[in-house]
């Protein structure tokens, strides 16, 4: 695998071929926002937080697709990348009813997390208030859709790793929603093995194991990548 010199925030770093600009920013130690990237399923660029400003083009990329390329000069911080990237967690914010003090996720969530690094103190837009259900019929597991981002990494682990297909998302605009299986309840689903991945790659409450009380879920999304890496091995 051939490496070349590209131009990140004005530093020259060494990439590989075939690296997207996320994947170089991560092995560079080069912060570049990001939420619905999860390492080991393939990226959709859904959450549009890692857009990155490229010379010579003259819109915004997003560094989880974008592969890397010679000569290449990017830019992942700037007045613009920050305000982009604050408009759209005030906008995830305002698209459903995230309620962090009474969330299980409190403290440990990735949109909290990321509100916070963008010093988001309040949201500009009107708050939509959809009719979200909570689907606790599972024996194990609780999805809320009020606290959904539809980022699809329970859709993405849930095919790519556990081959299930149990998650999808169905409609659009303000009426998607993460479904299982026929929009089914999700008890009701024939194809759910009960593994958990997409309990522990979801970044924010939206689904918990019901044994979690508010302020205390923890999950571990690098799950993905080192059930990937150990199927490599065997091989």
């Amino acid at each position: 695998m051939g490496t070349f010199p590209i131009t990140i925030n004005d530093q020259q770093v060494n990439v590989e071929s075939g690296q997207t600009i996320l994947e170089a920013c991560q092995k560079n130690n080069i912060d570049l926002p990001n939420m619905c990237y999860l390492k080991g399923v393939l990226s959709v660029g859904a959450c549009r937080l890692c857009l990155v400003e490229m010379e010579g083009v003259p819109r915004l990329l997003p560094g989880c697709t974008t592969p890397v390329a010679p000569n290449q000069k990017i830019r992942t911080d700037s007045e613009k990348l920050r305000k982009y990237r604050r408009m759209t967690i005030e906008l995830f914010f305002s698209e459903r009813n995230h309620v962090c003090s009474v969330c299980v996720a409190n403290n440990n969530c990735e949109l909290q997390d990321m509100a916070y690094s963008v010093e988001m103190e309040h949201v500009r837009f009107p708050y939509l208030f959809p009719d979200c259900p909570v689907d606790a019929s599972h024996k194990k597991f609780v999805i809320d859709h009020n606290r959904c981002i539809l980022c699809t990494r329970c859709a993405r682990a849930c095919s790519q790793i556990e081959g299930a297909h149990t998650w999808d998302v169905m409609d659009r605009g303000i009426k998607s929603r993460m479904i299982t299986d026929f929009n089914q309840p999700w008890s009701e689903s024939v194809t759910c093995t009960s593994c958990g991945k997409c309990v522990q790659v979801c970044p924010t409450g939206a689904i918990w194991p019901k044994e979690a009380s508010i302020g205390n879920l923890t999950k571990t999304p690098q799950l993905i990548a080192d059930l990937v890496e150990r199927r490599r091995a065997r091989k």
